[in-house]
């Protein structure tokens, strides 16, 4: 596919992992963790196809609701696989946790900011990270920071444009976001950026998120690459 066909920002709602493991008889944790495995996958075809940046949804202000049991565990498996994101972050992928990180354990943040910080130069791909992340607290977030540079004297109200805006957000330094794709058969977007999806095409997939495969991913390209985008235009 030509570059210039490629999306050049993809988000990923990983969703079905639960009902992936309930068709097997299983926990709910044990589809977080072959989700999880997909997520490493999906980075991987992601380069391999030319796309220069992505955002999966971890994990949402909202998720906190499920059971004790399950937030335990998809916590226990963010512990495990920090150690995978610090070595794929080895391999020029630069890594950005986006969402309020203050909620998890300190061991966590501290692990979460250094690969940040460690990866920040990677040039060969980006990935987000939605953690505890709400696309709603992101831009009352964002309306509080300017609120305060108001109130600093730093701005004025009517110096606040949406280049200002989203010079806020946690995605400031991505691509714009050309593409969501959603698997398991729900058609929304559960809070998930947004304020960058105001032009965003959308794939919705019938496949669970732990069943996702590269020819998956290559269909929704290919689906992205047929869009007529107009941006409000004739």
């Amino acid at each position: 596919m030509e570059t210039s066909a490629l999306p050049r920002h993809i988000g990923f709602i990983m969703d079905g992992n639960g009902r992936w493991a309930k068709k097997r008889a299983m926990p709910r944790n044990f589809g977080h963790k072959q989700g999880a495995d997909v997520f490493k996958k999906t980075i991987n075809w992601c380069r391999e196809l030319g796309v220069q940046a992505a955002t999966f949804y971890a994990f949402s202000t909202e998720n906190w609701k499920r059971p004790k049991d399950e937030v335990n565990g998809i916590i226990g498996l963010l512990r495990q696989y920090i150690k995978d994101i610090r070595a794929m972050s080895r391999e020029n992928v630069r890594f950005v946790f986006i969402g309020d990180l203050s909620a998890f354990d300190e061991d966590i943040r501290a692990d979460l900011l250094d690969i940040m910080e460690t990866s920040k130069e990677n040039a060969g791909f980006t990935a987000g990270v939605a953690l505890n992340y709400g696309g709603r607290a992101e831009i009352t977030n964002c309306a509080a920071a300017l609120s305060r540079k108001c109130l600093s004297g730093e701005i004025t109200p009517d110096m606040i444009t949406e280049e200002l805006f989203e010079r806020e957000l946690y995605t400031r330094d991505f691509p714009p976001l050309d593409l969501v794709i959603r698997p398991s058969g729900e058609q929304r977007l559960s809070n998930f950026l947004i304020w960058q999806a105001a032009y965003a095409e959308f794939v919705f997939l019938d496949v669970l998120w732990p069943d996702f495969k590269k020819k998956d991913l290559e269909y929704a390209l290919k689906e992205f690459a047929g869009r007529s985008r107009r941006f409000g235009g004739v």
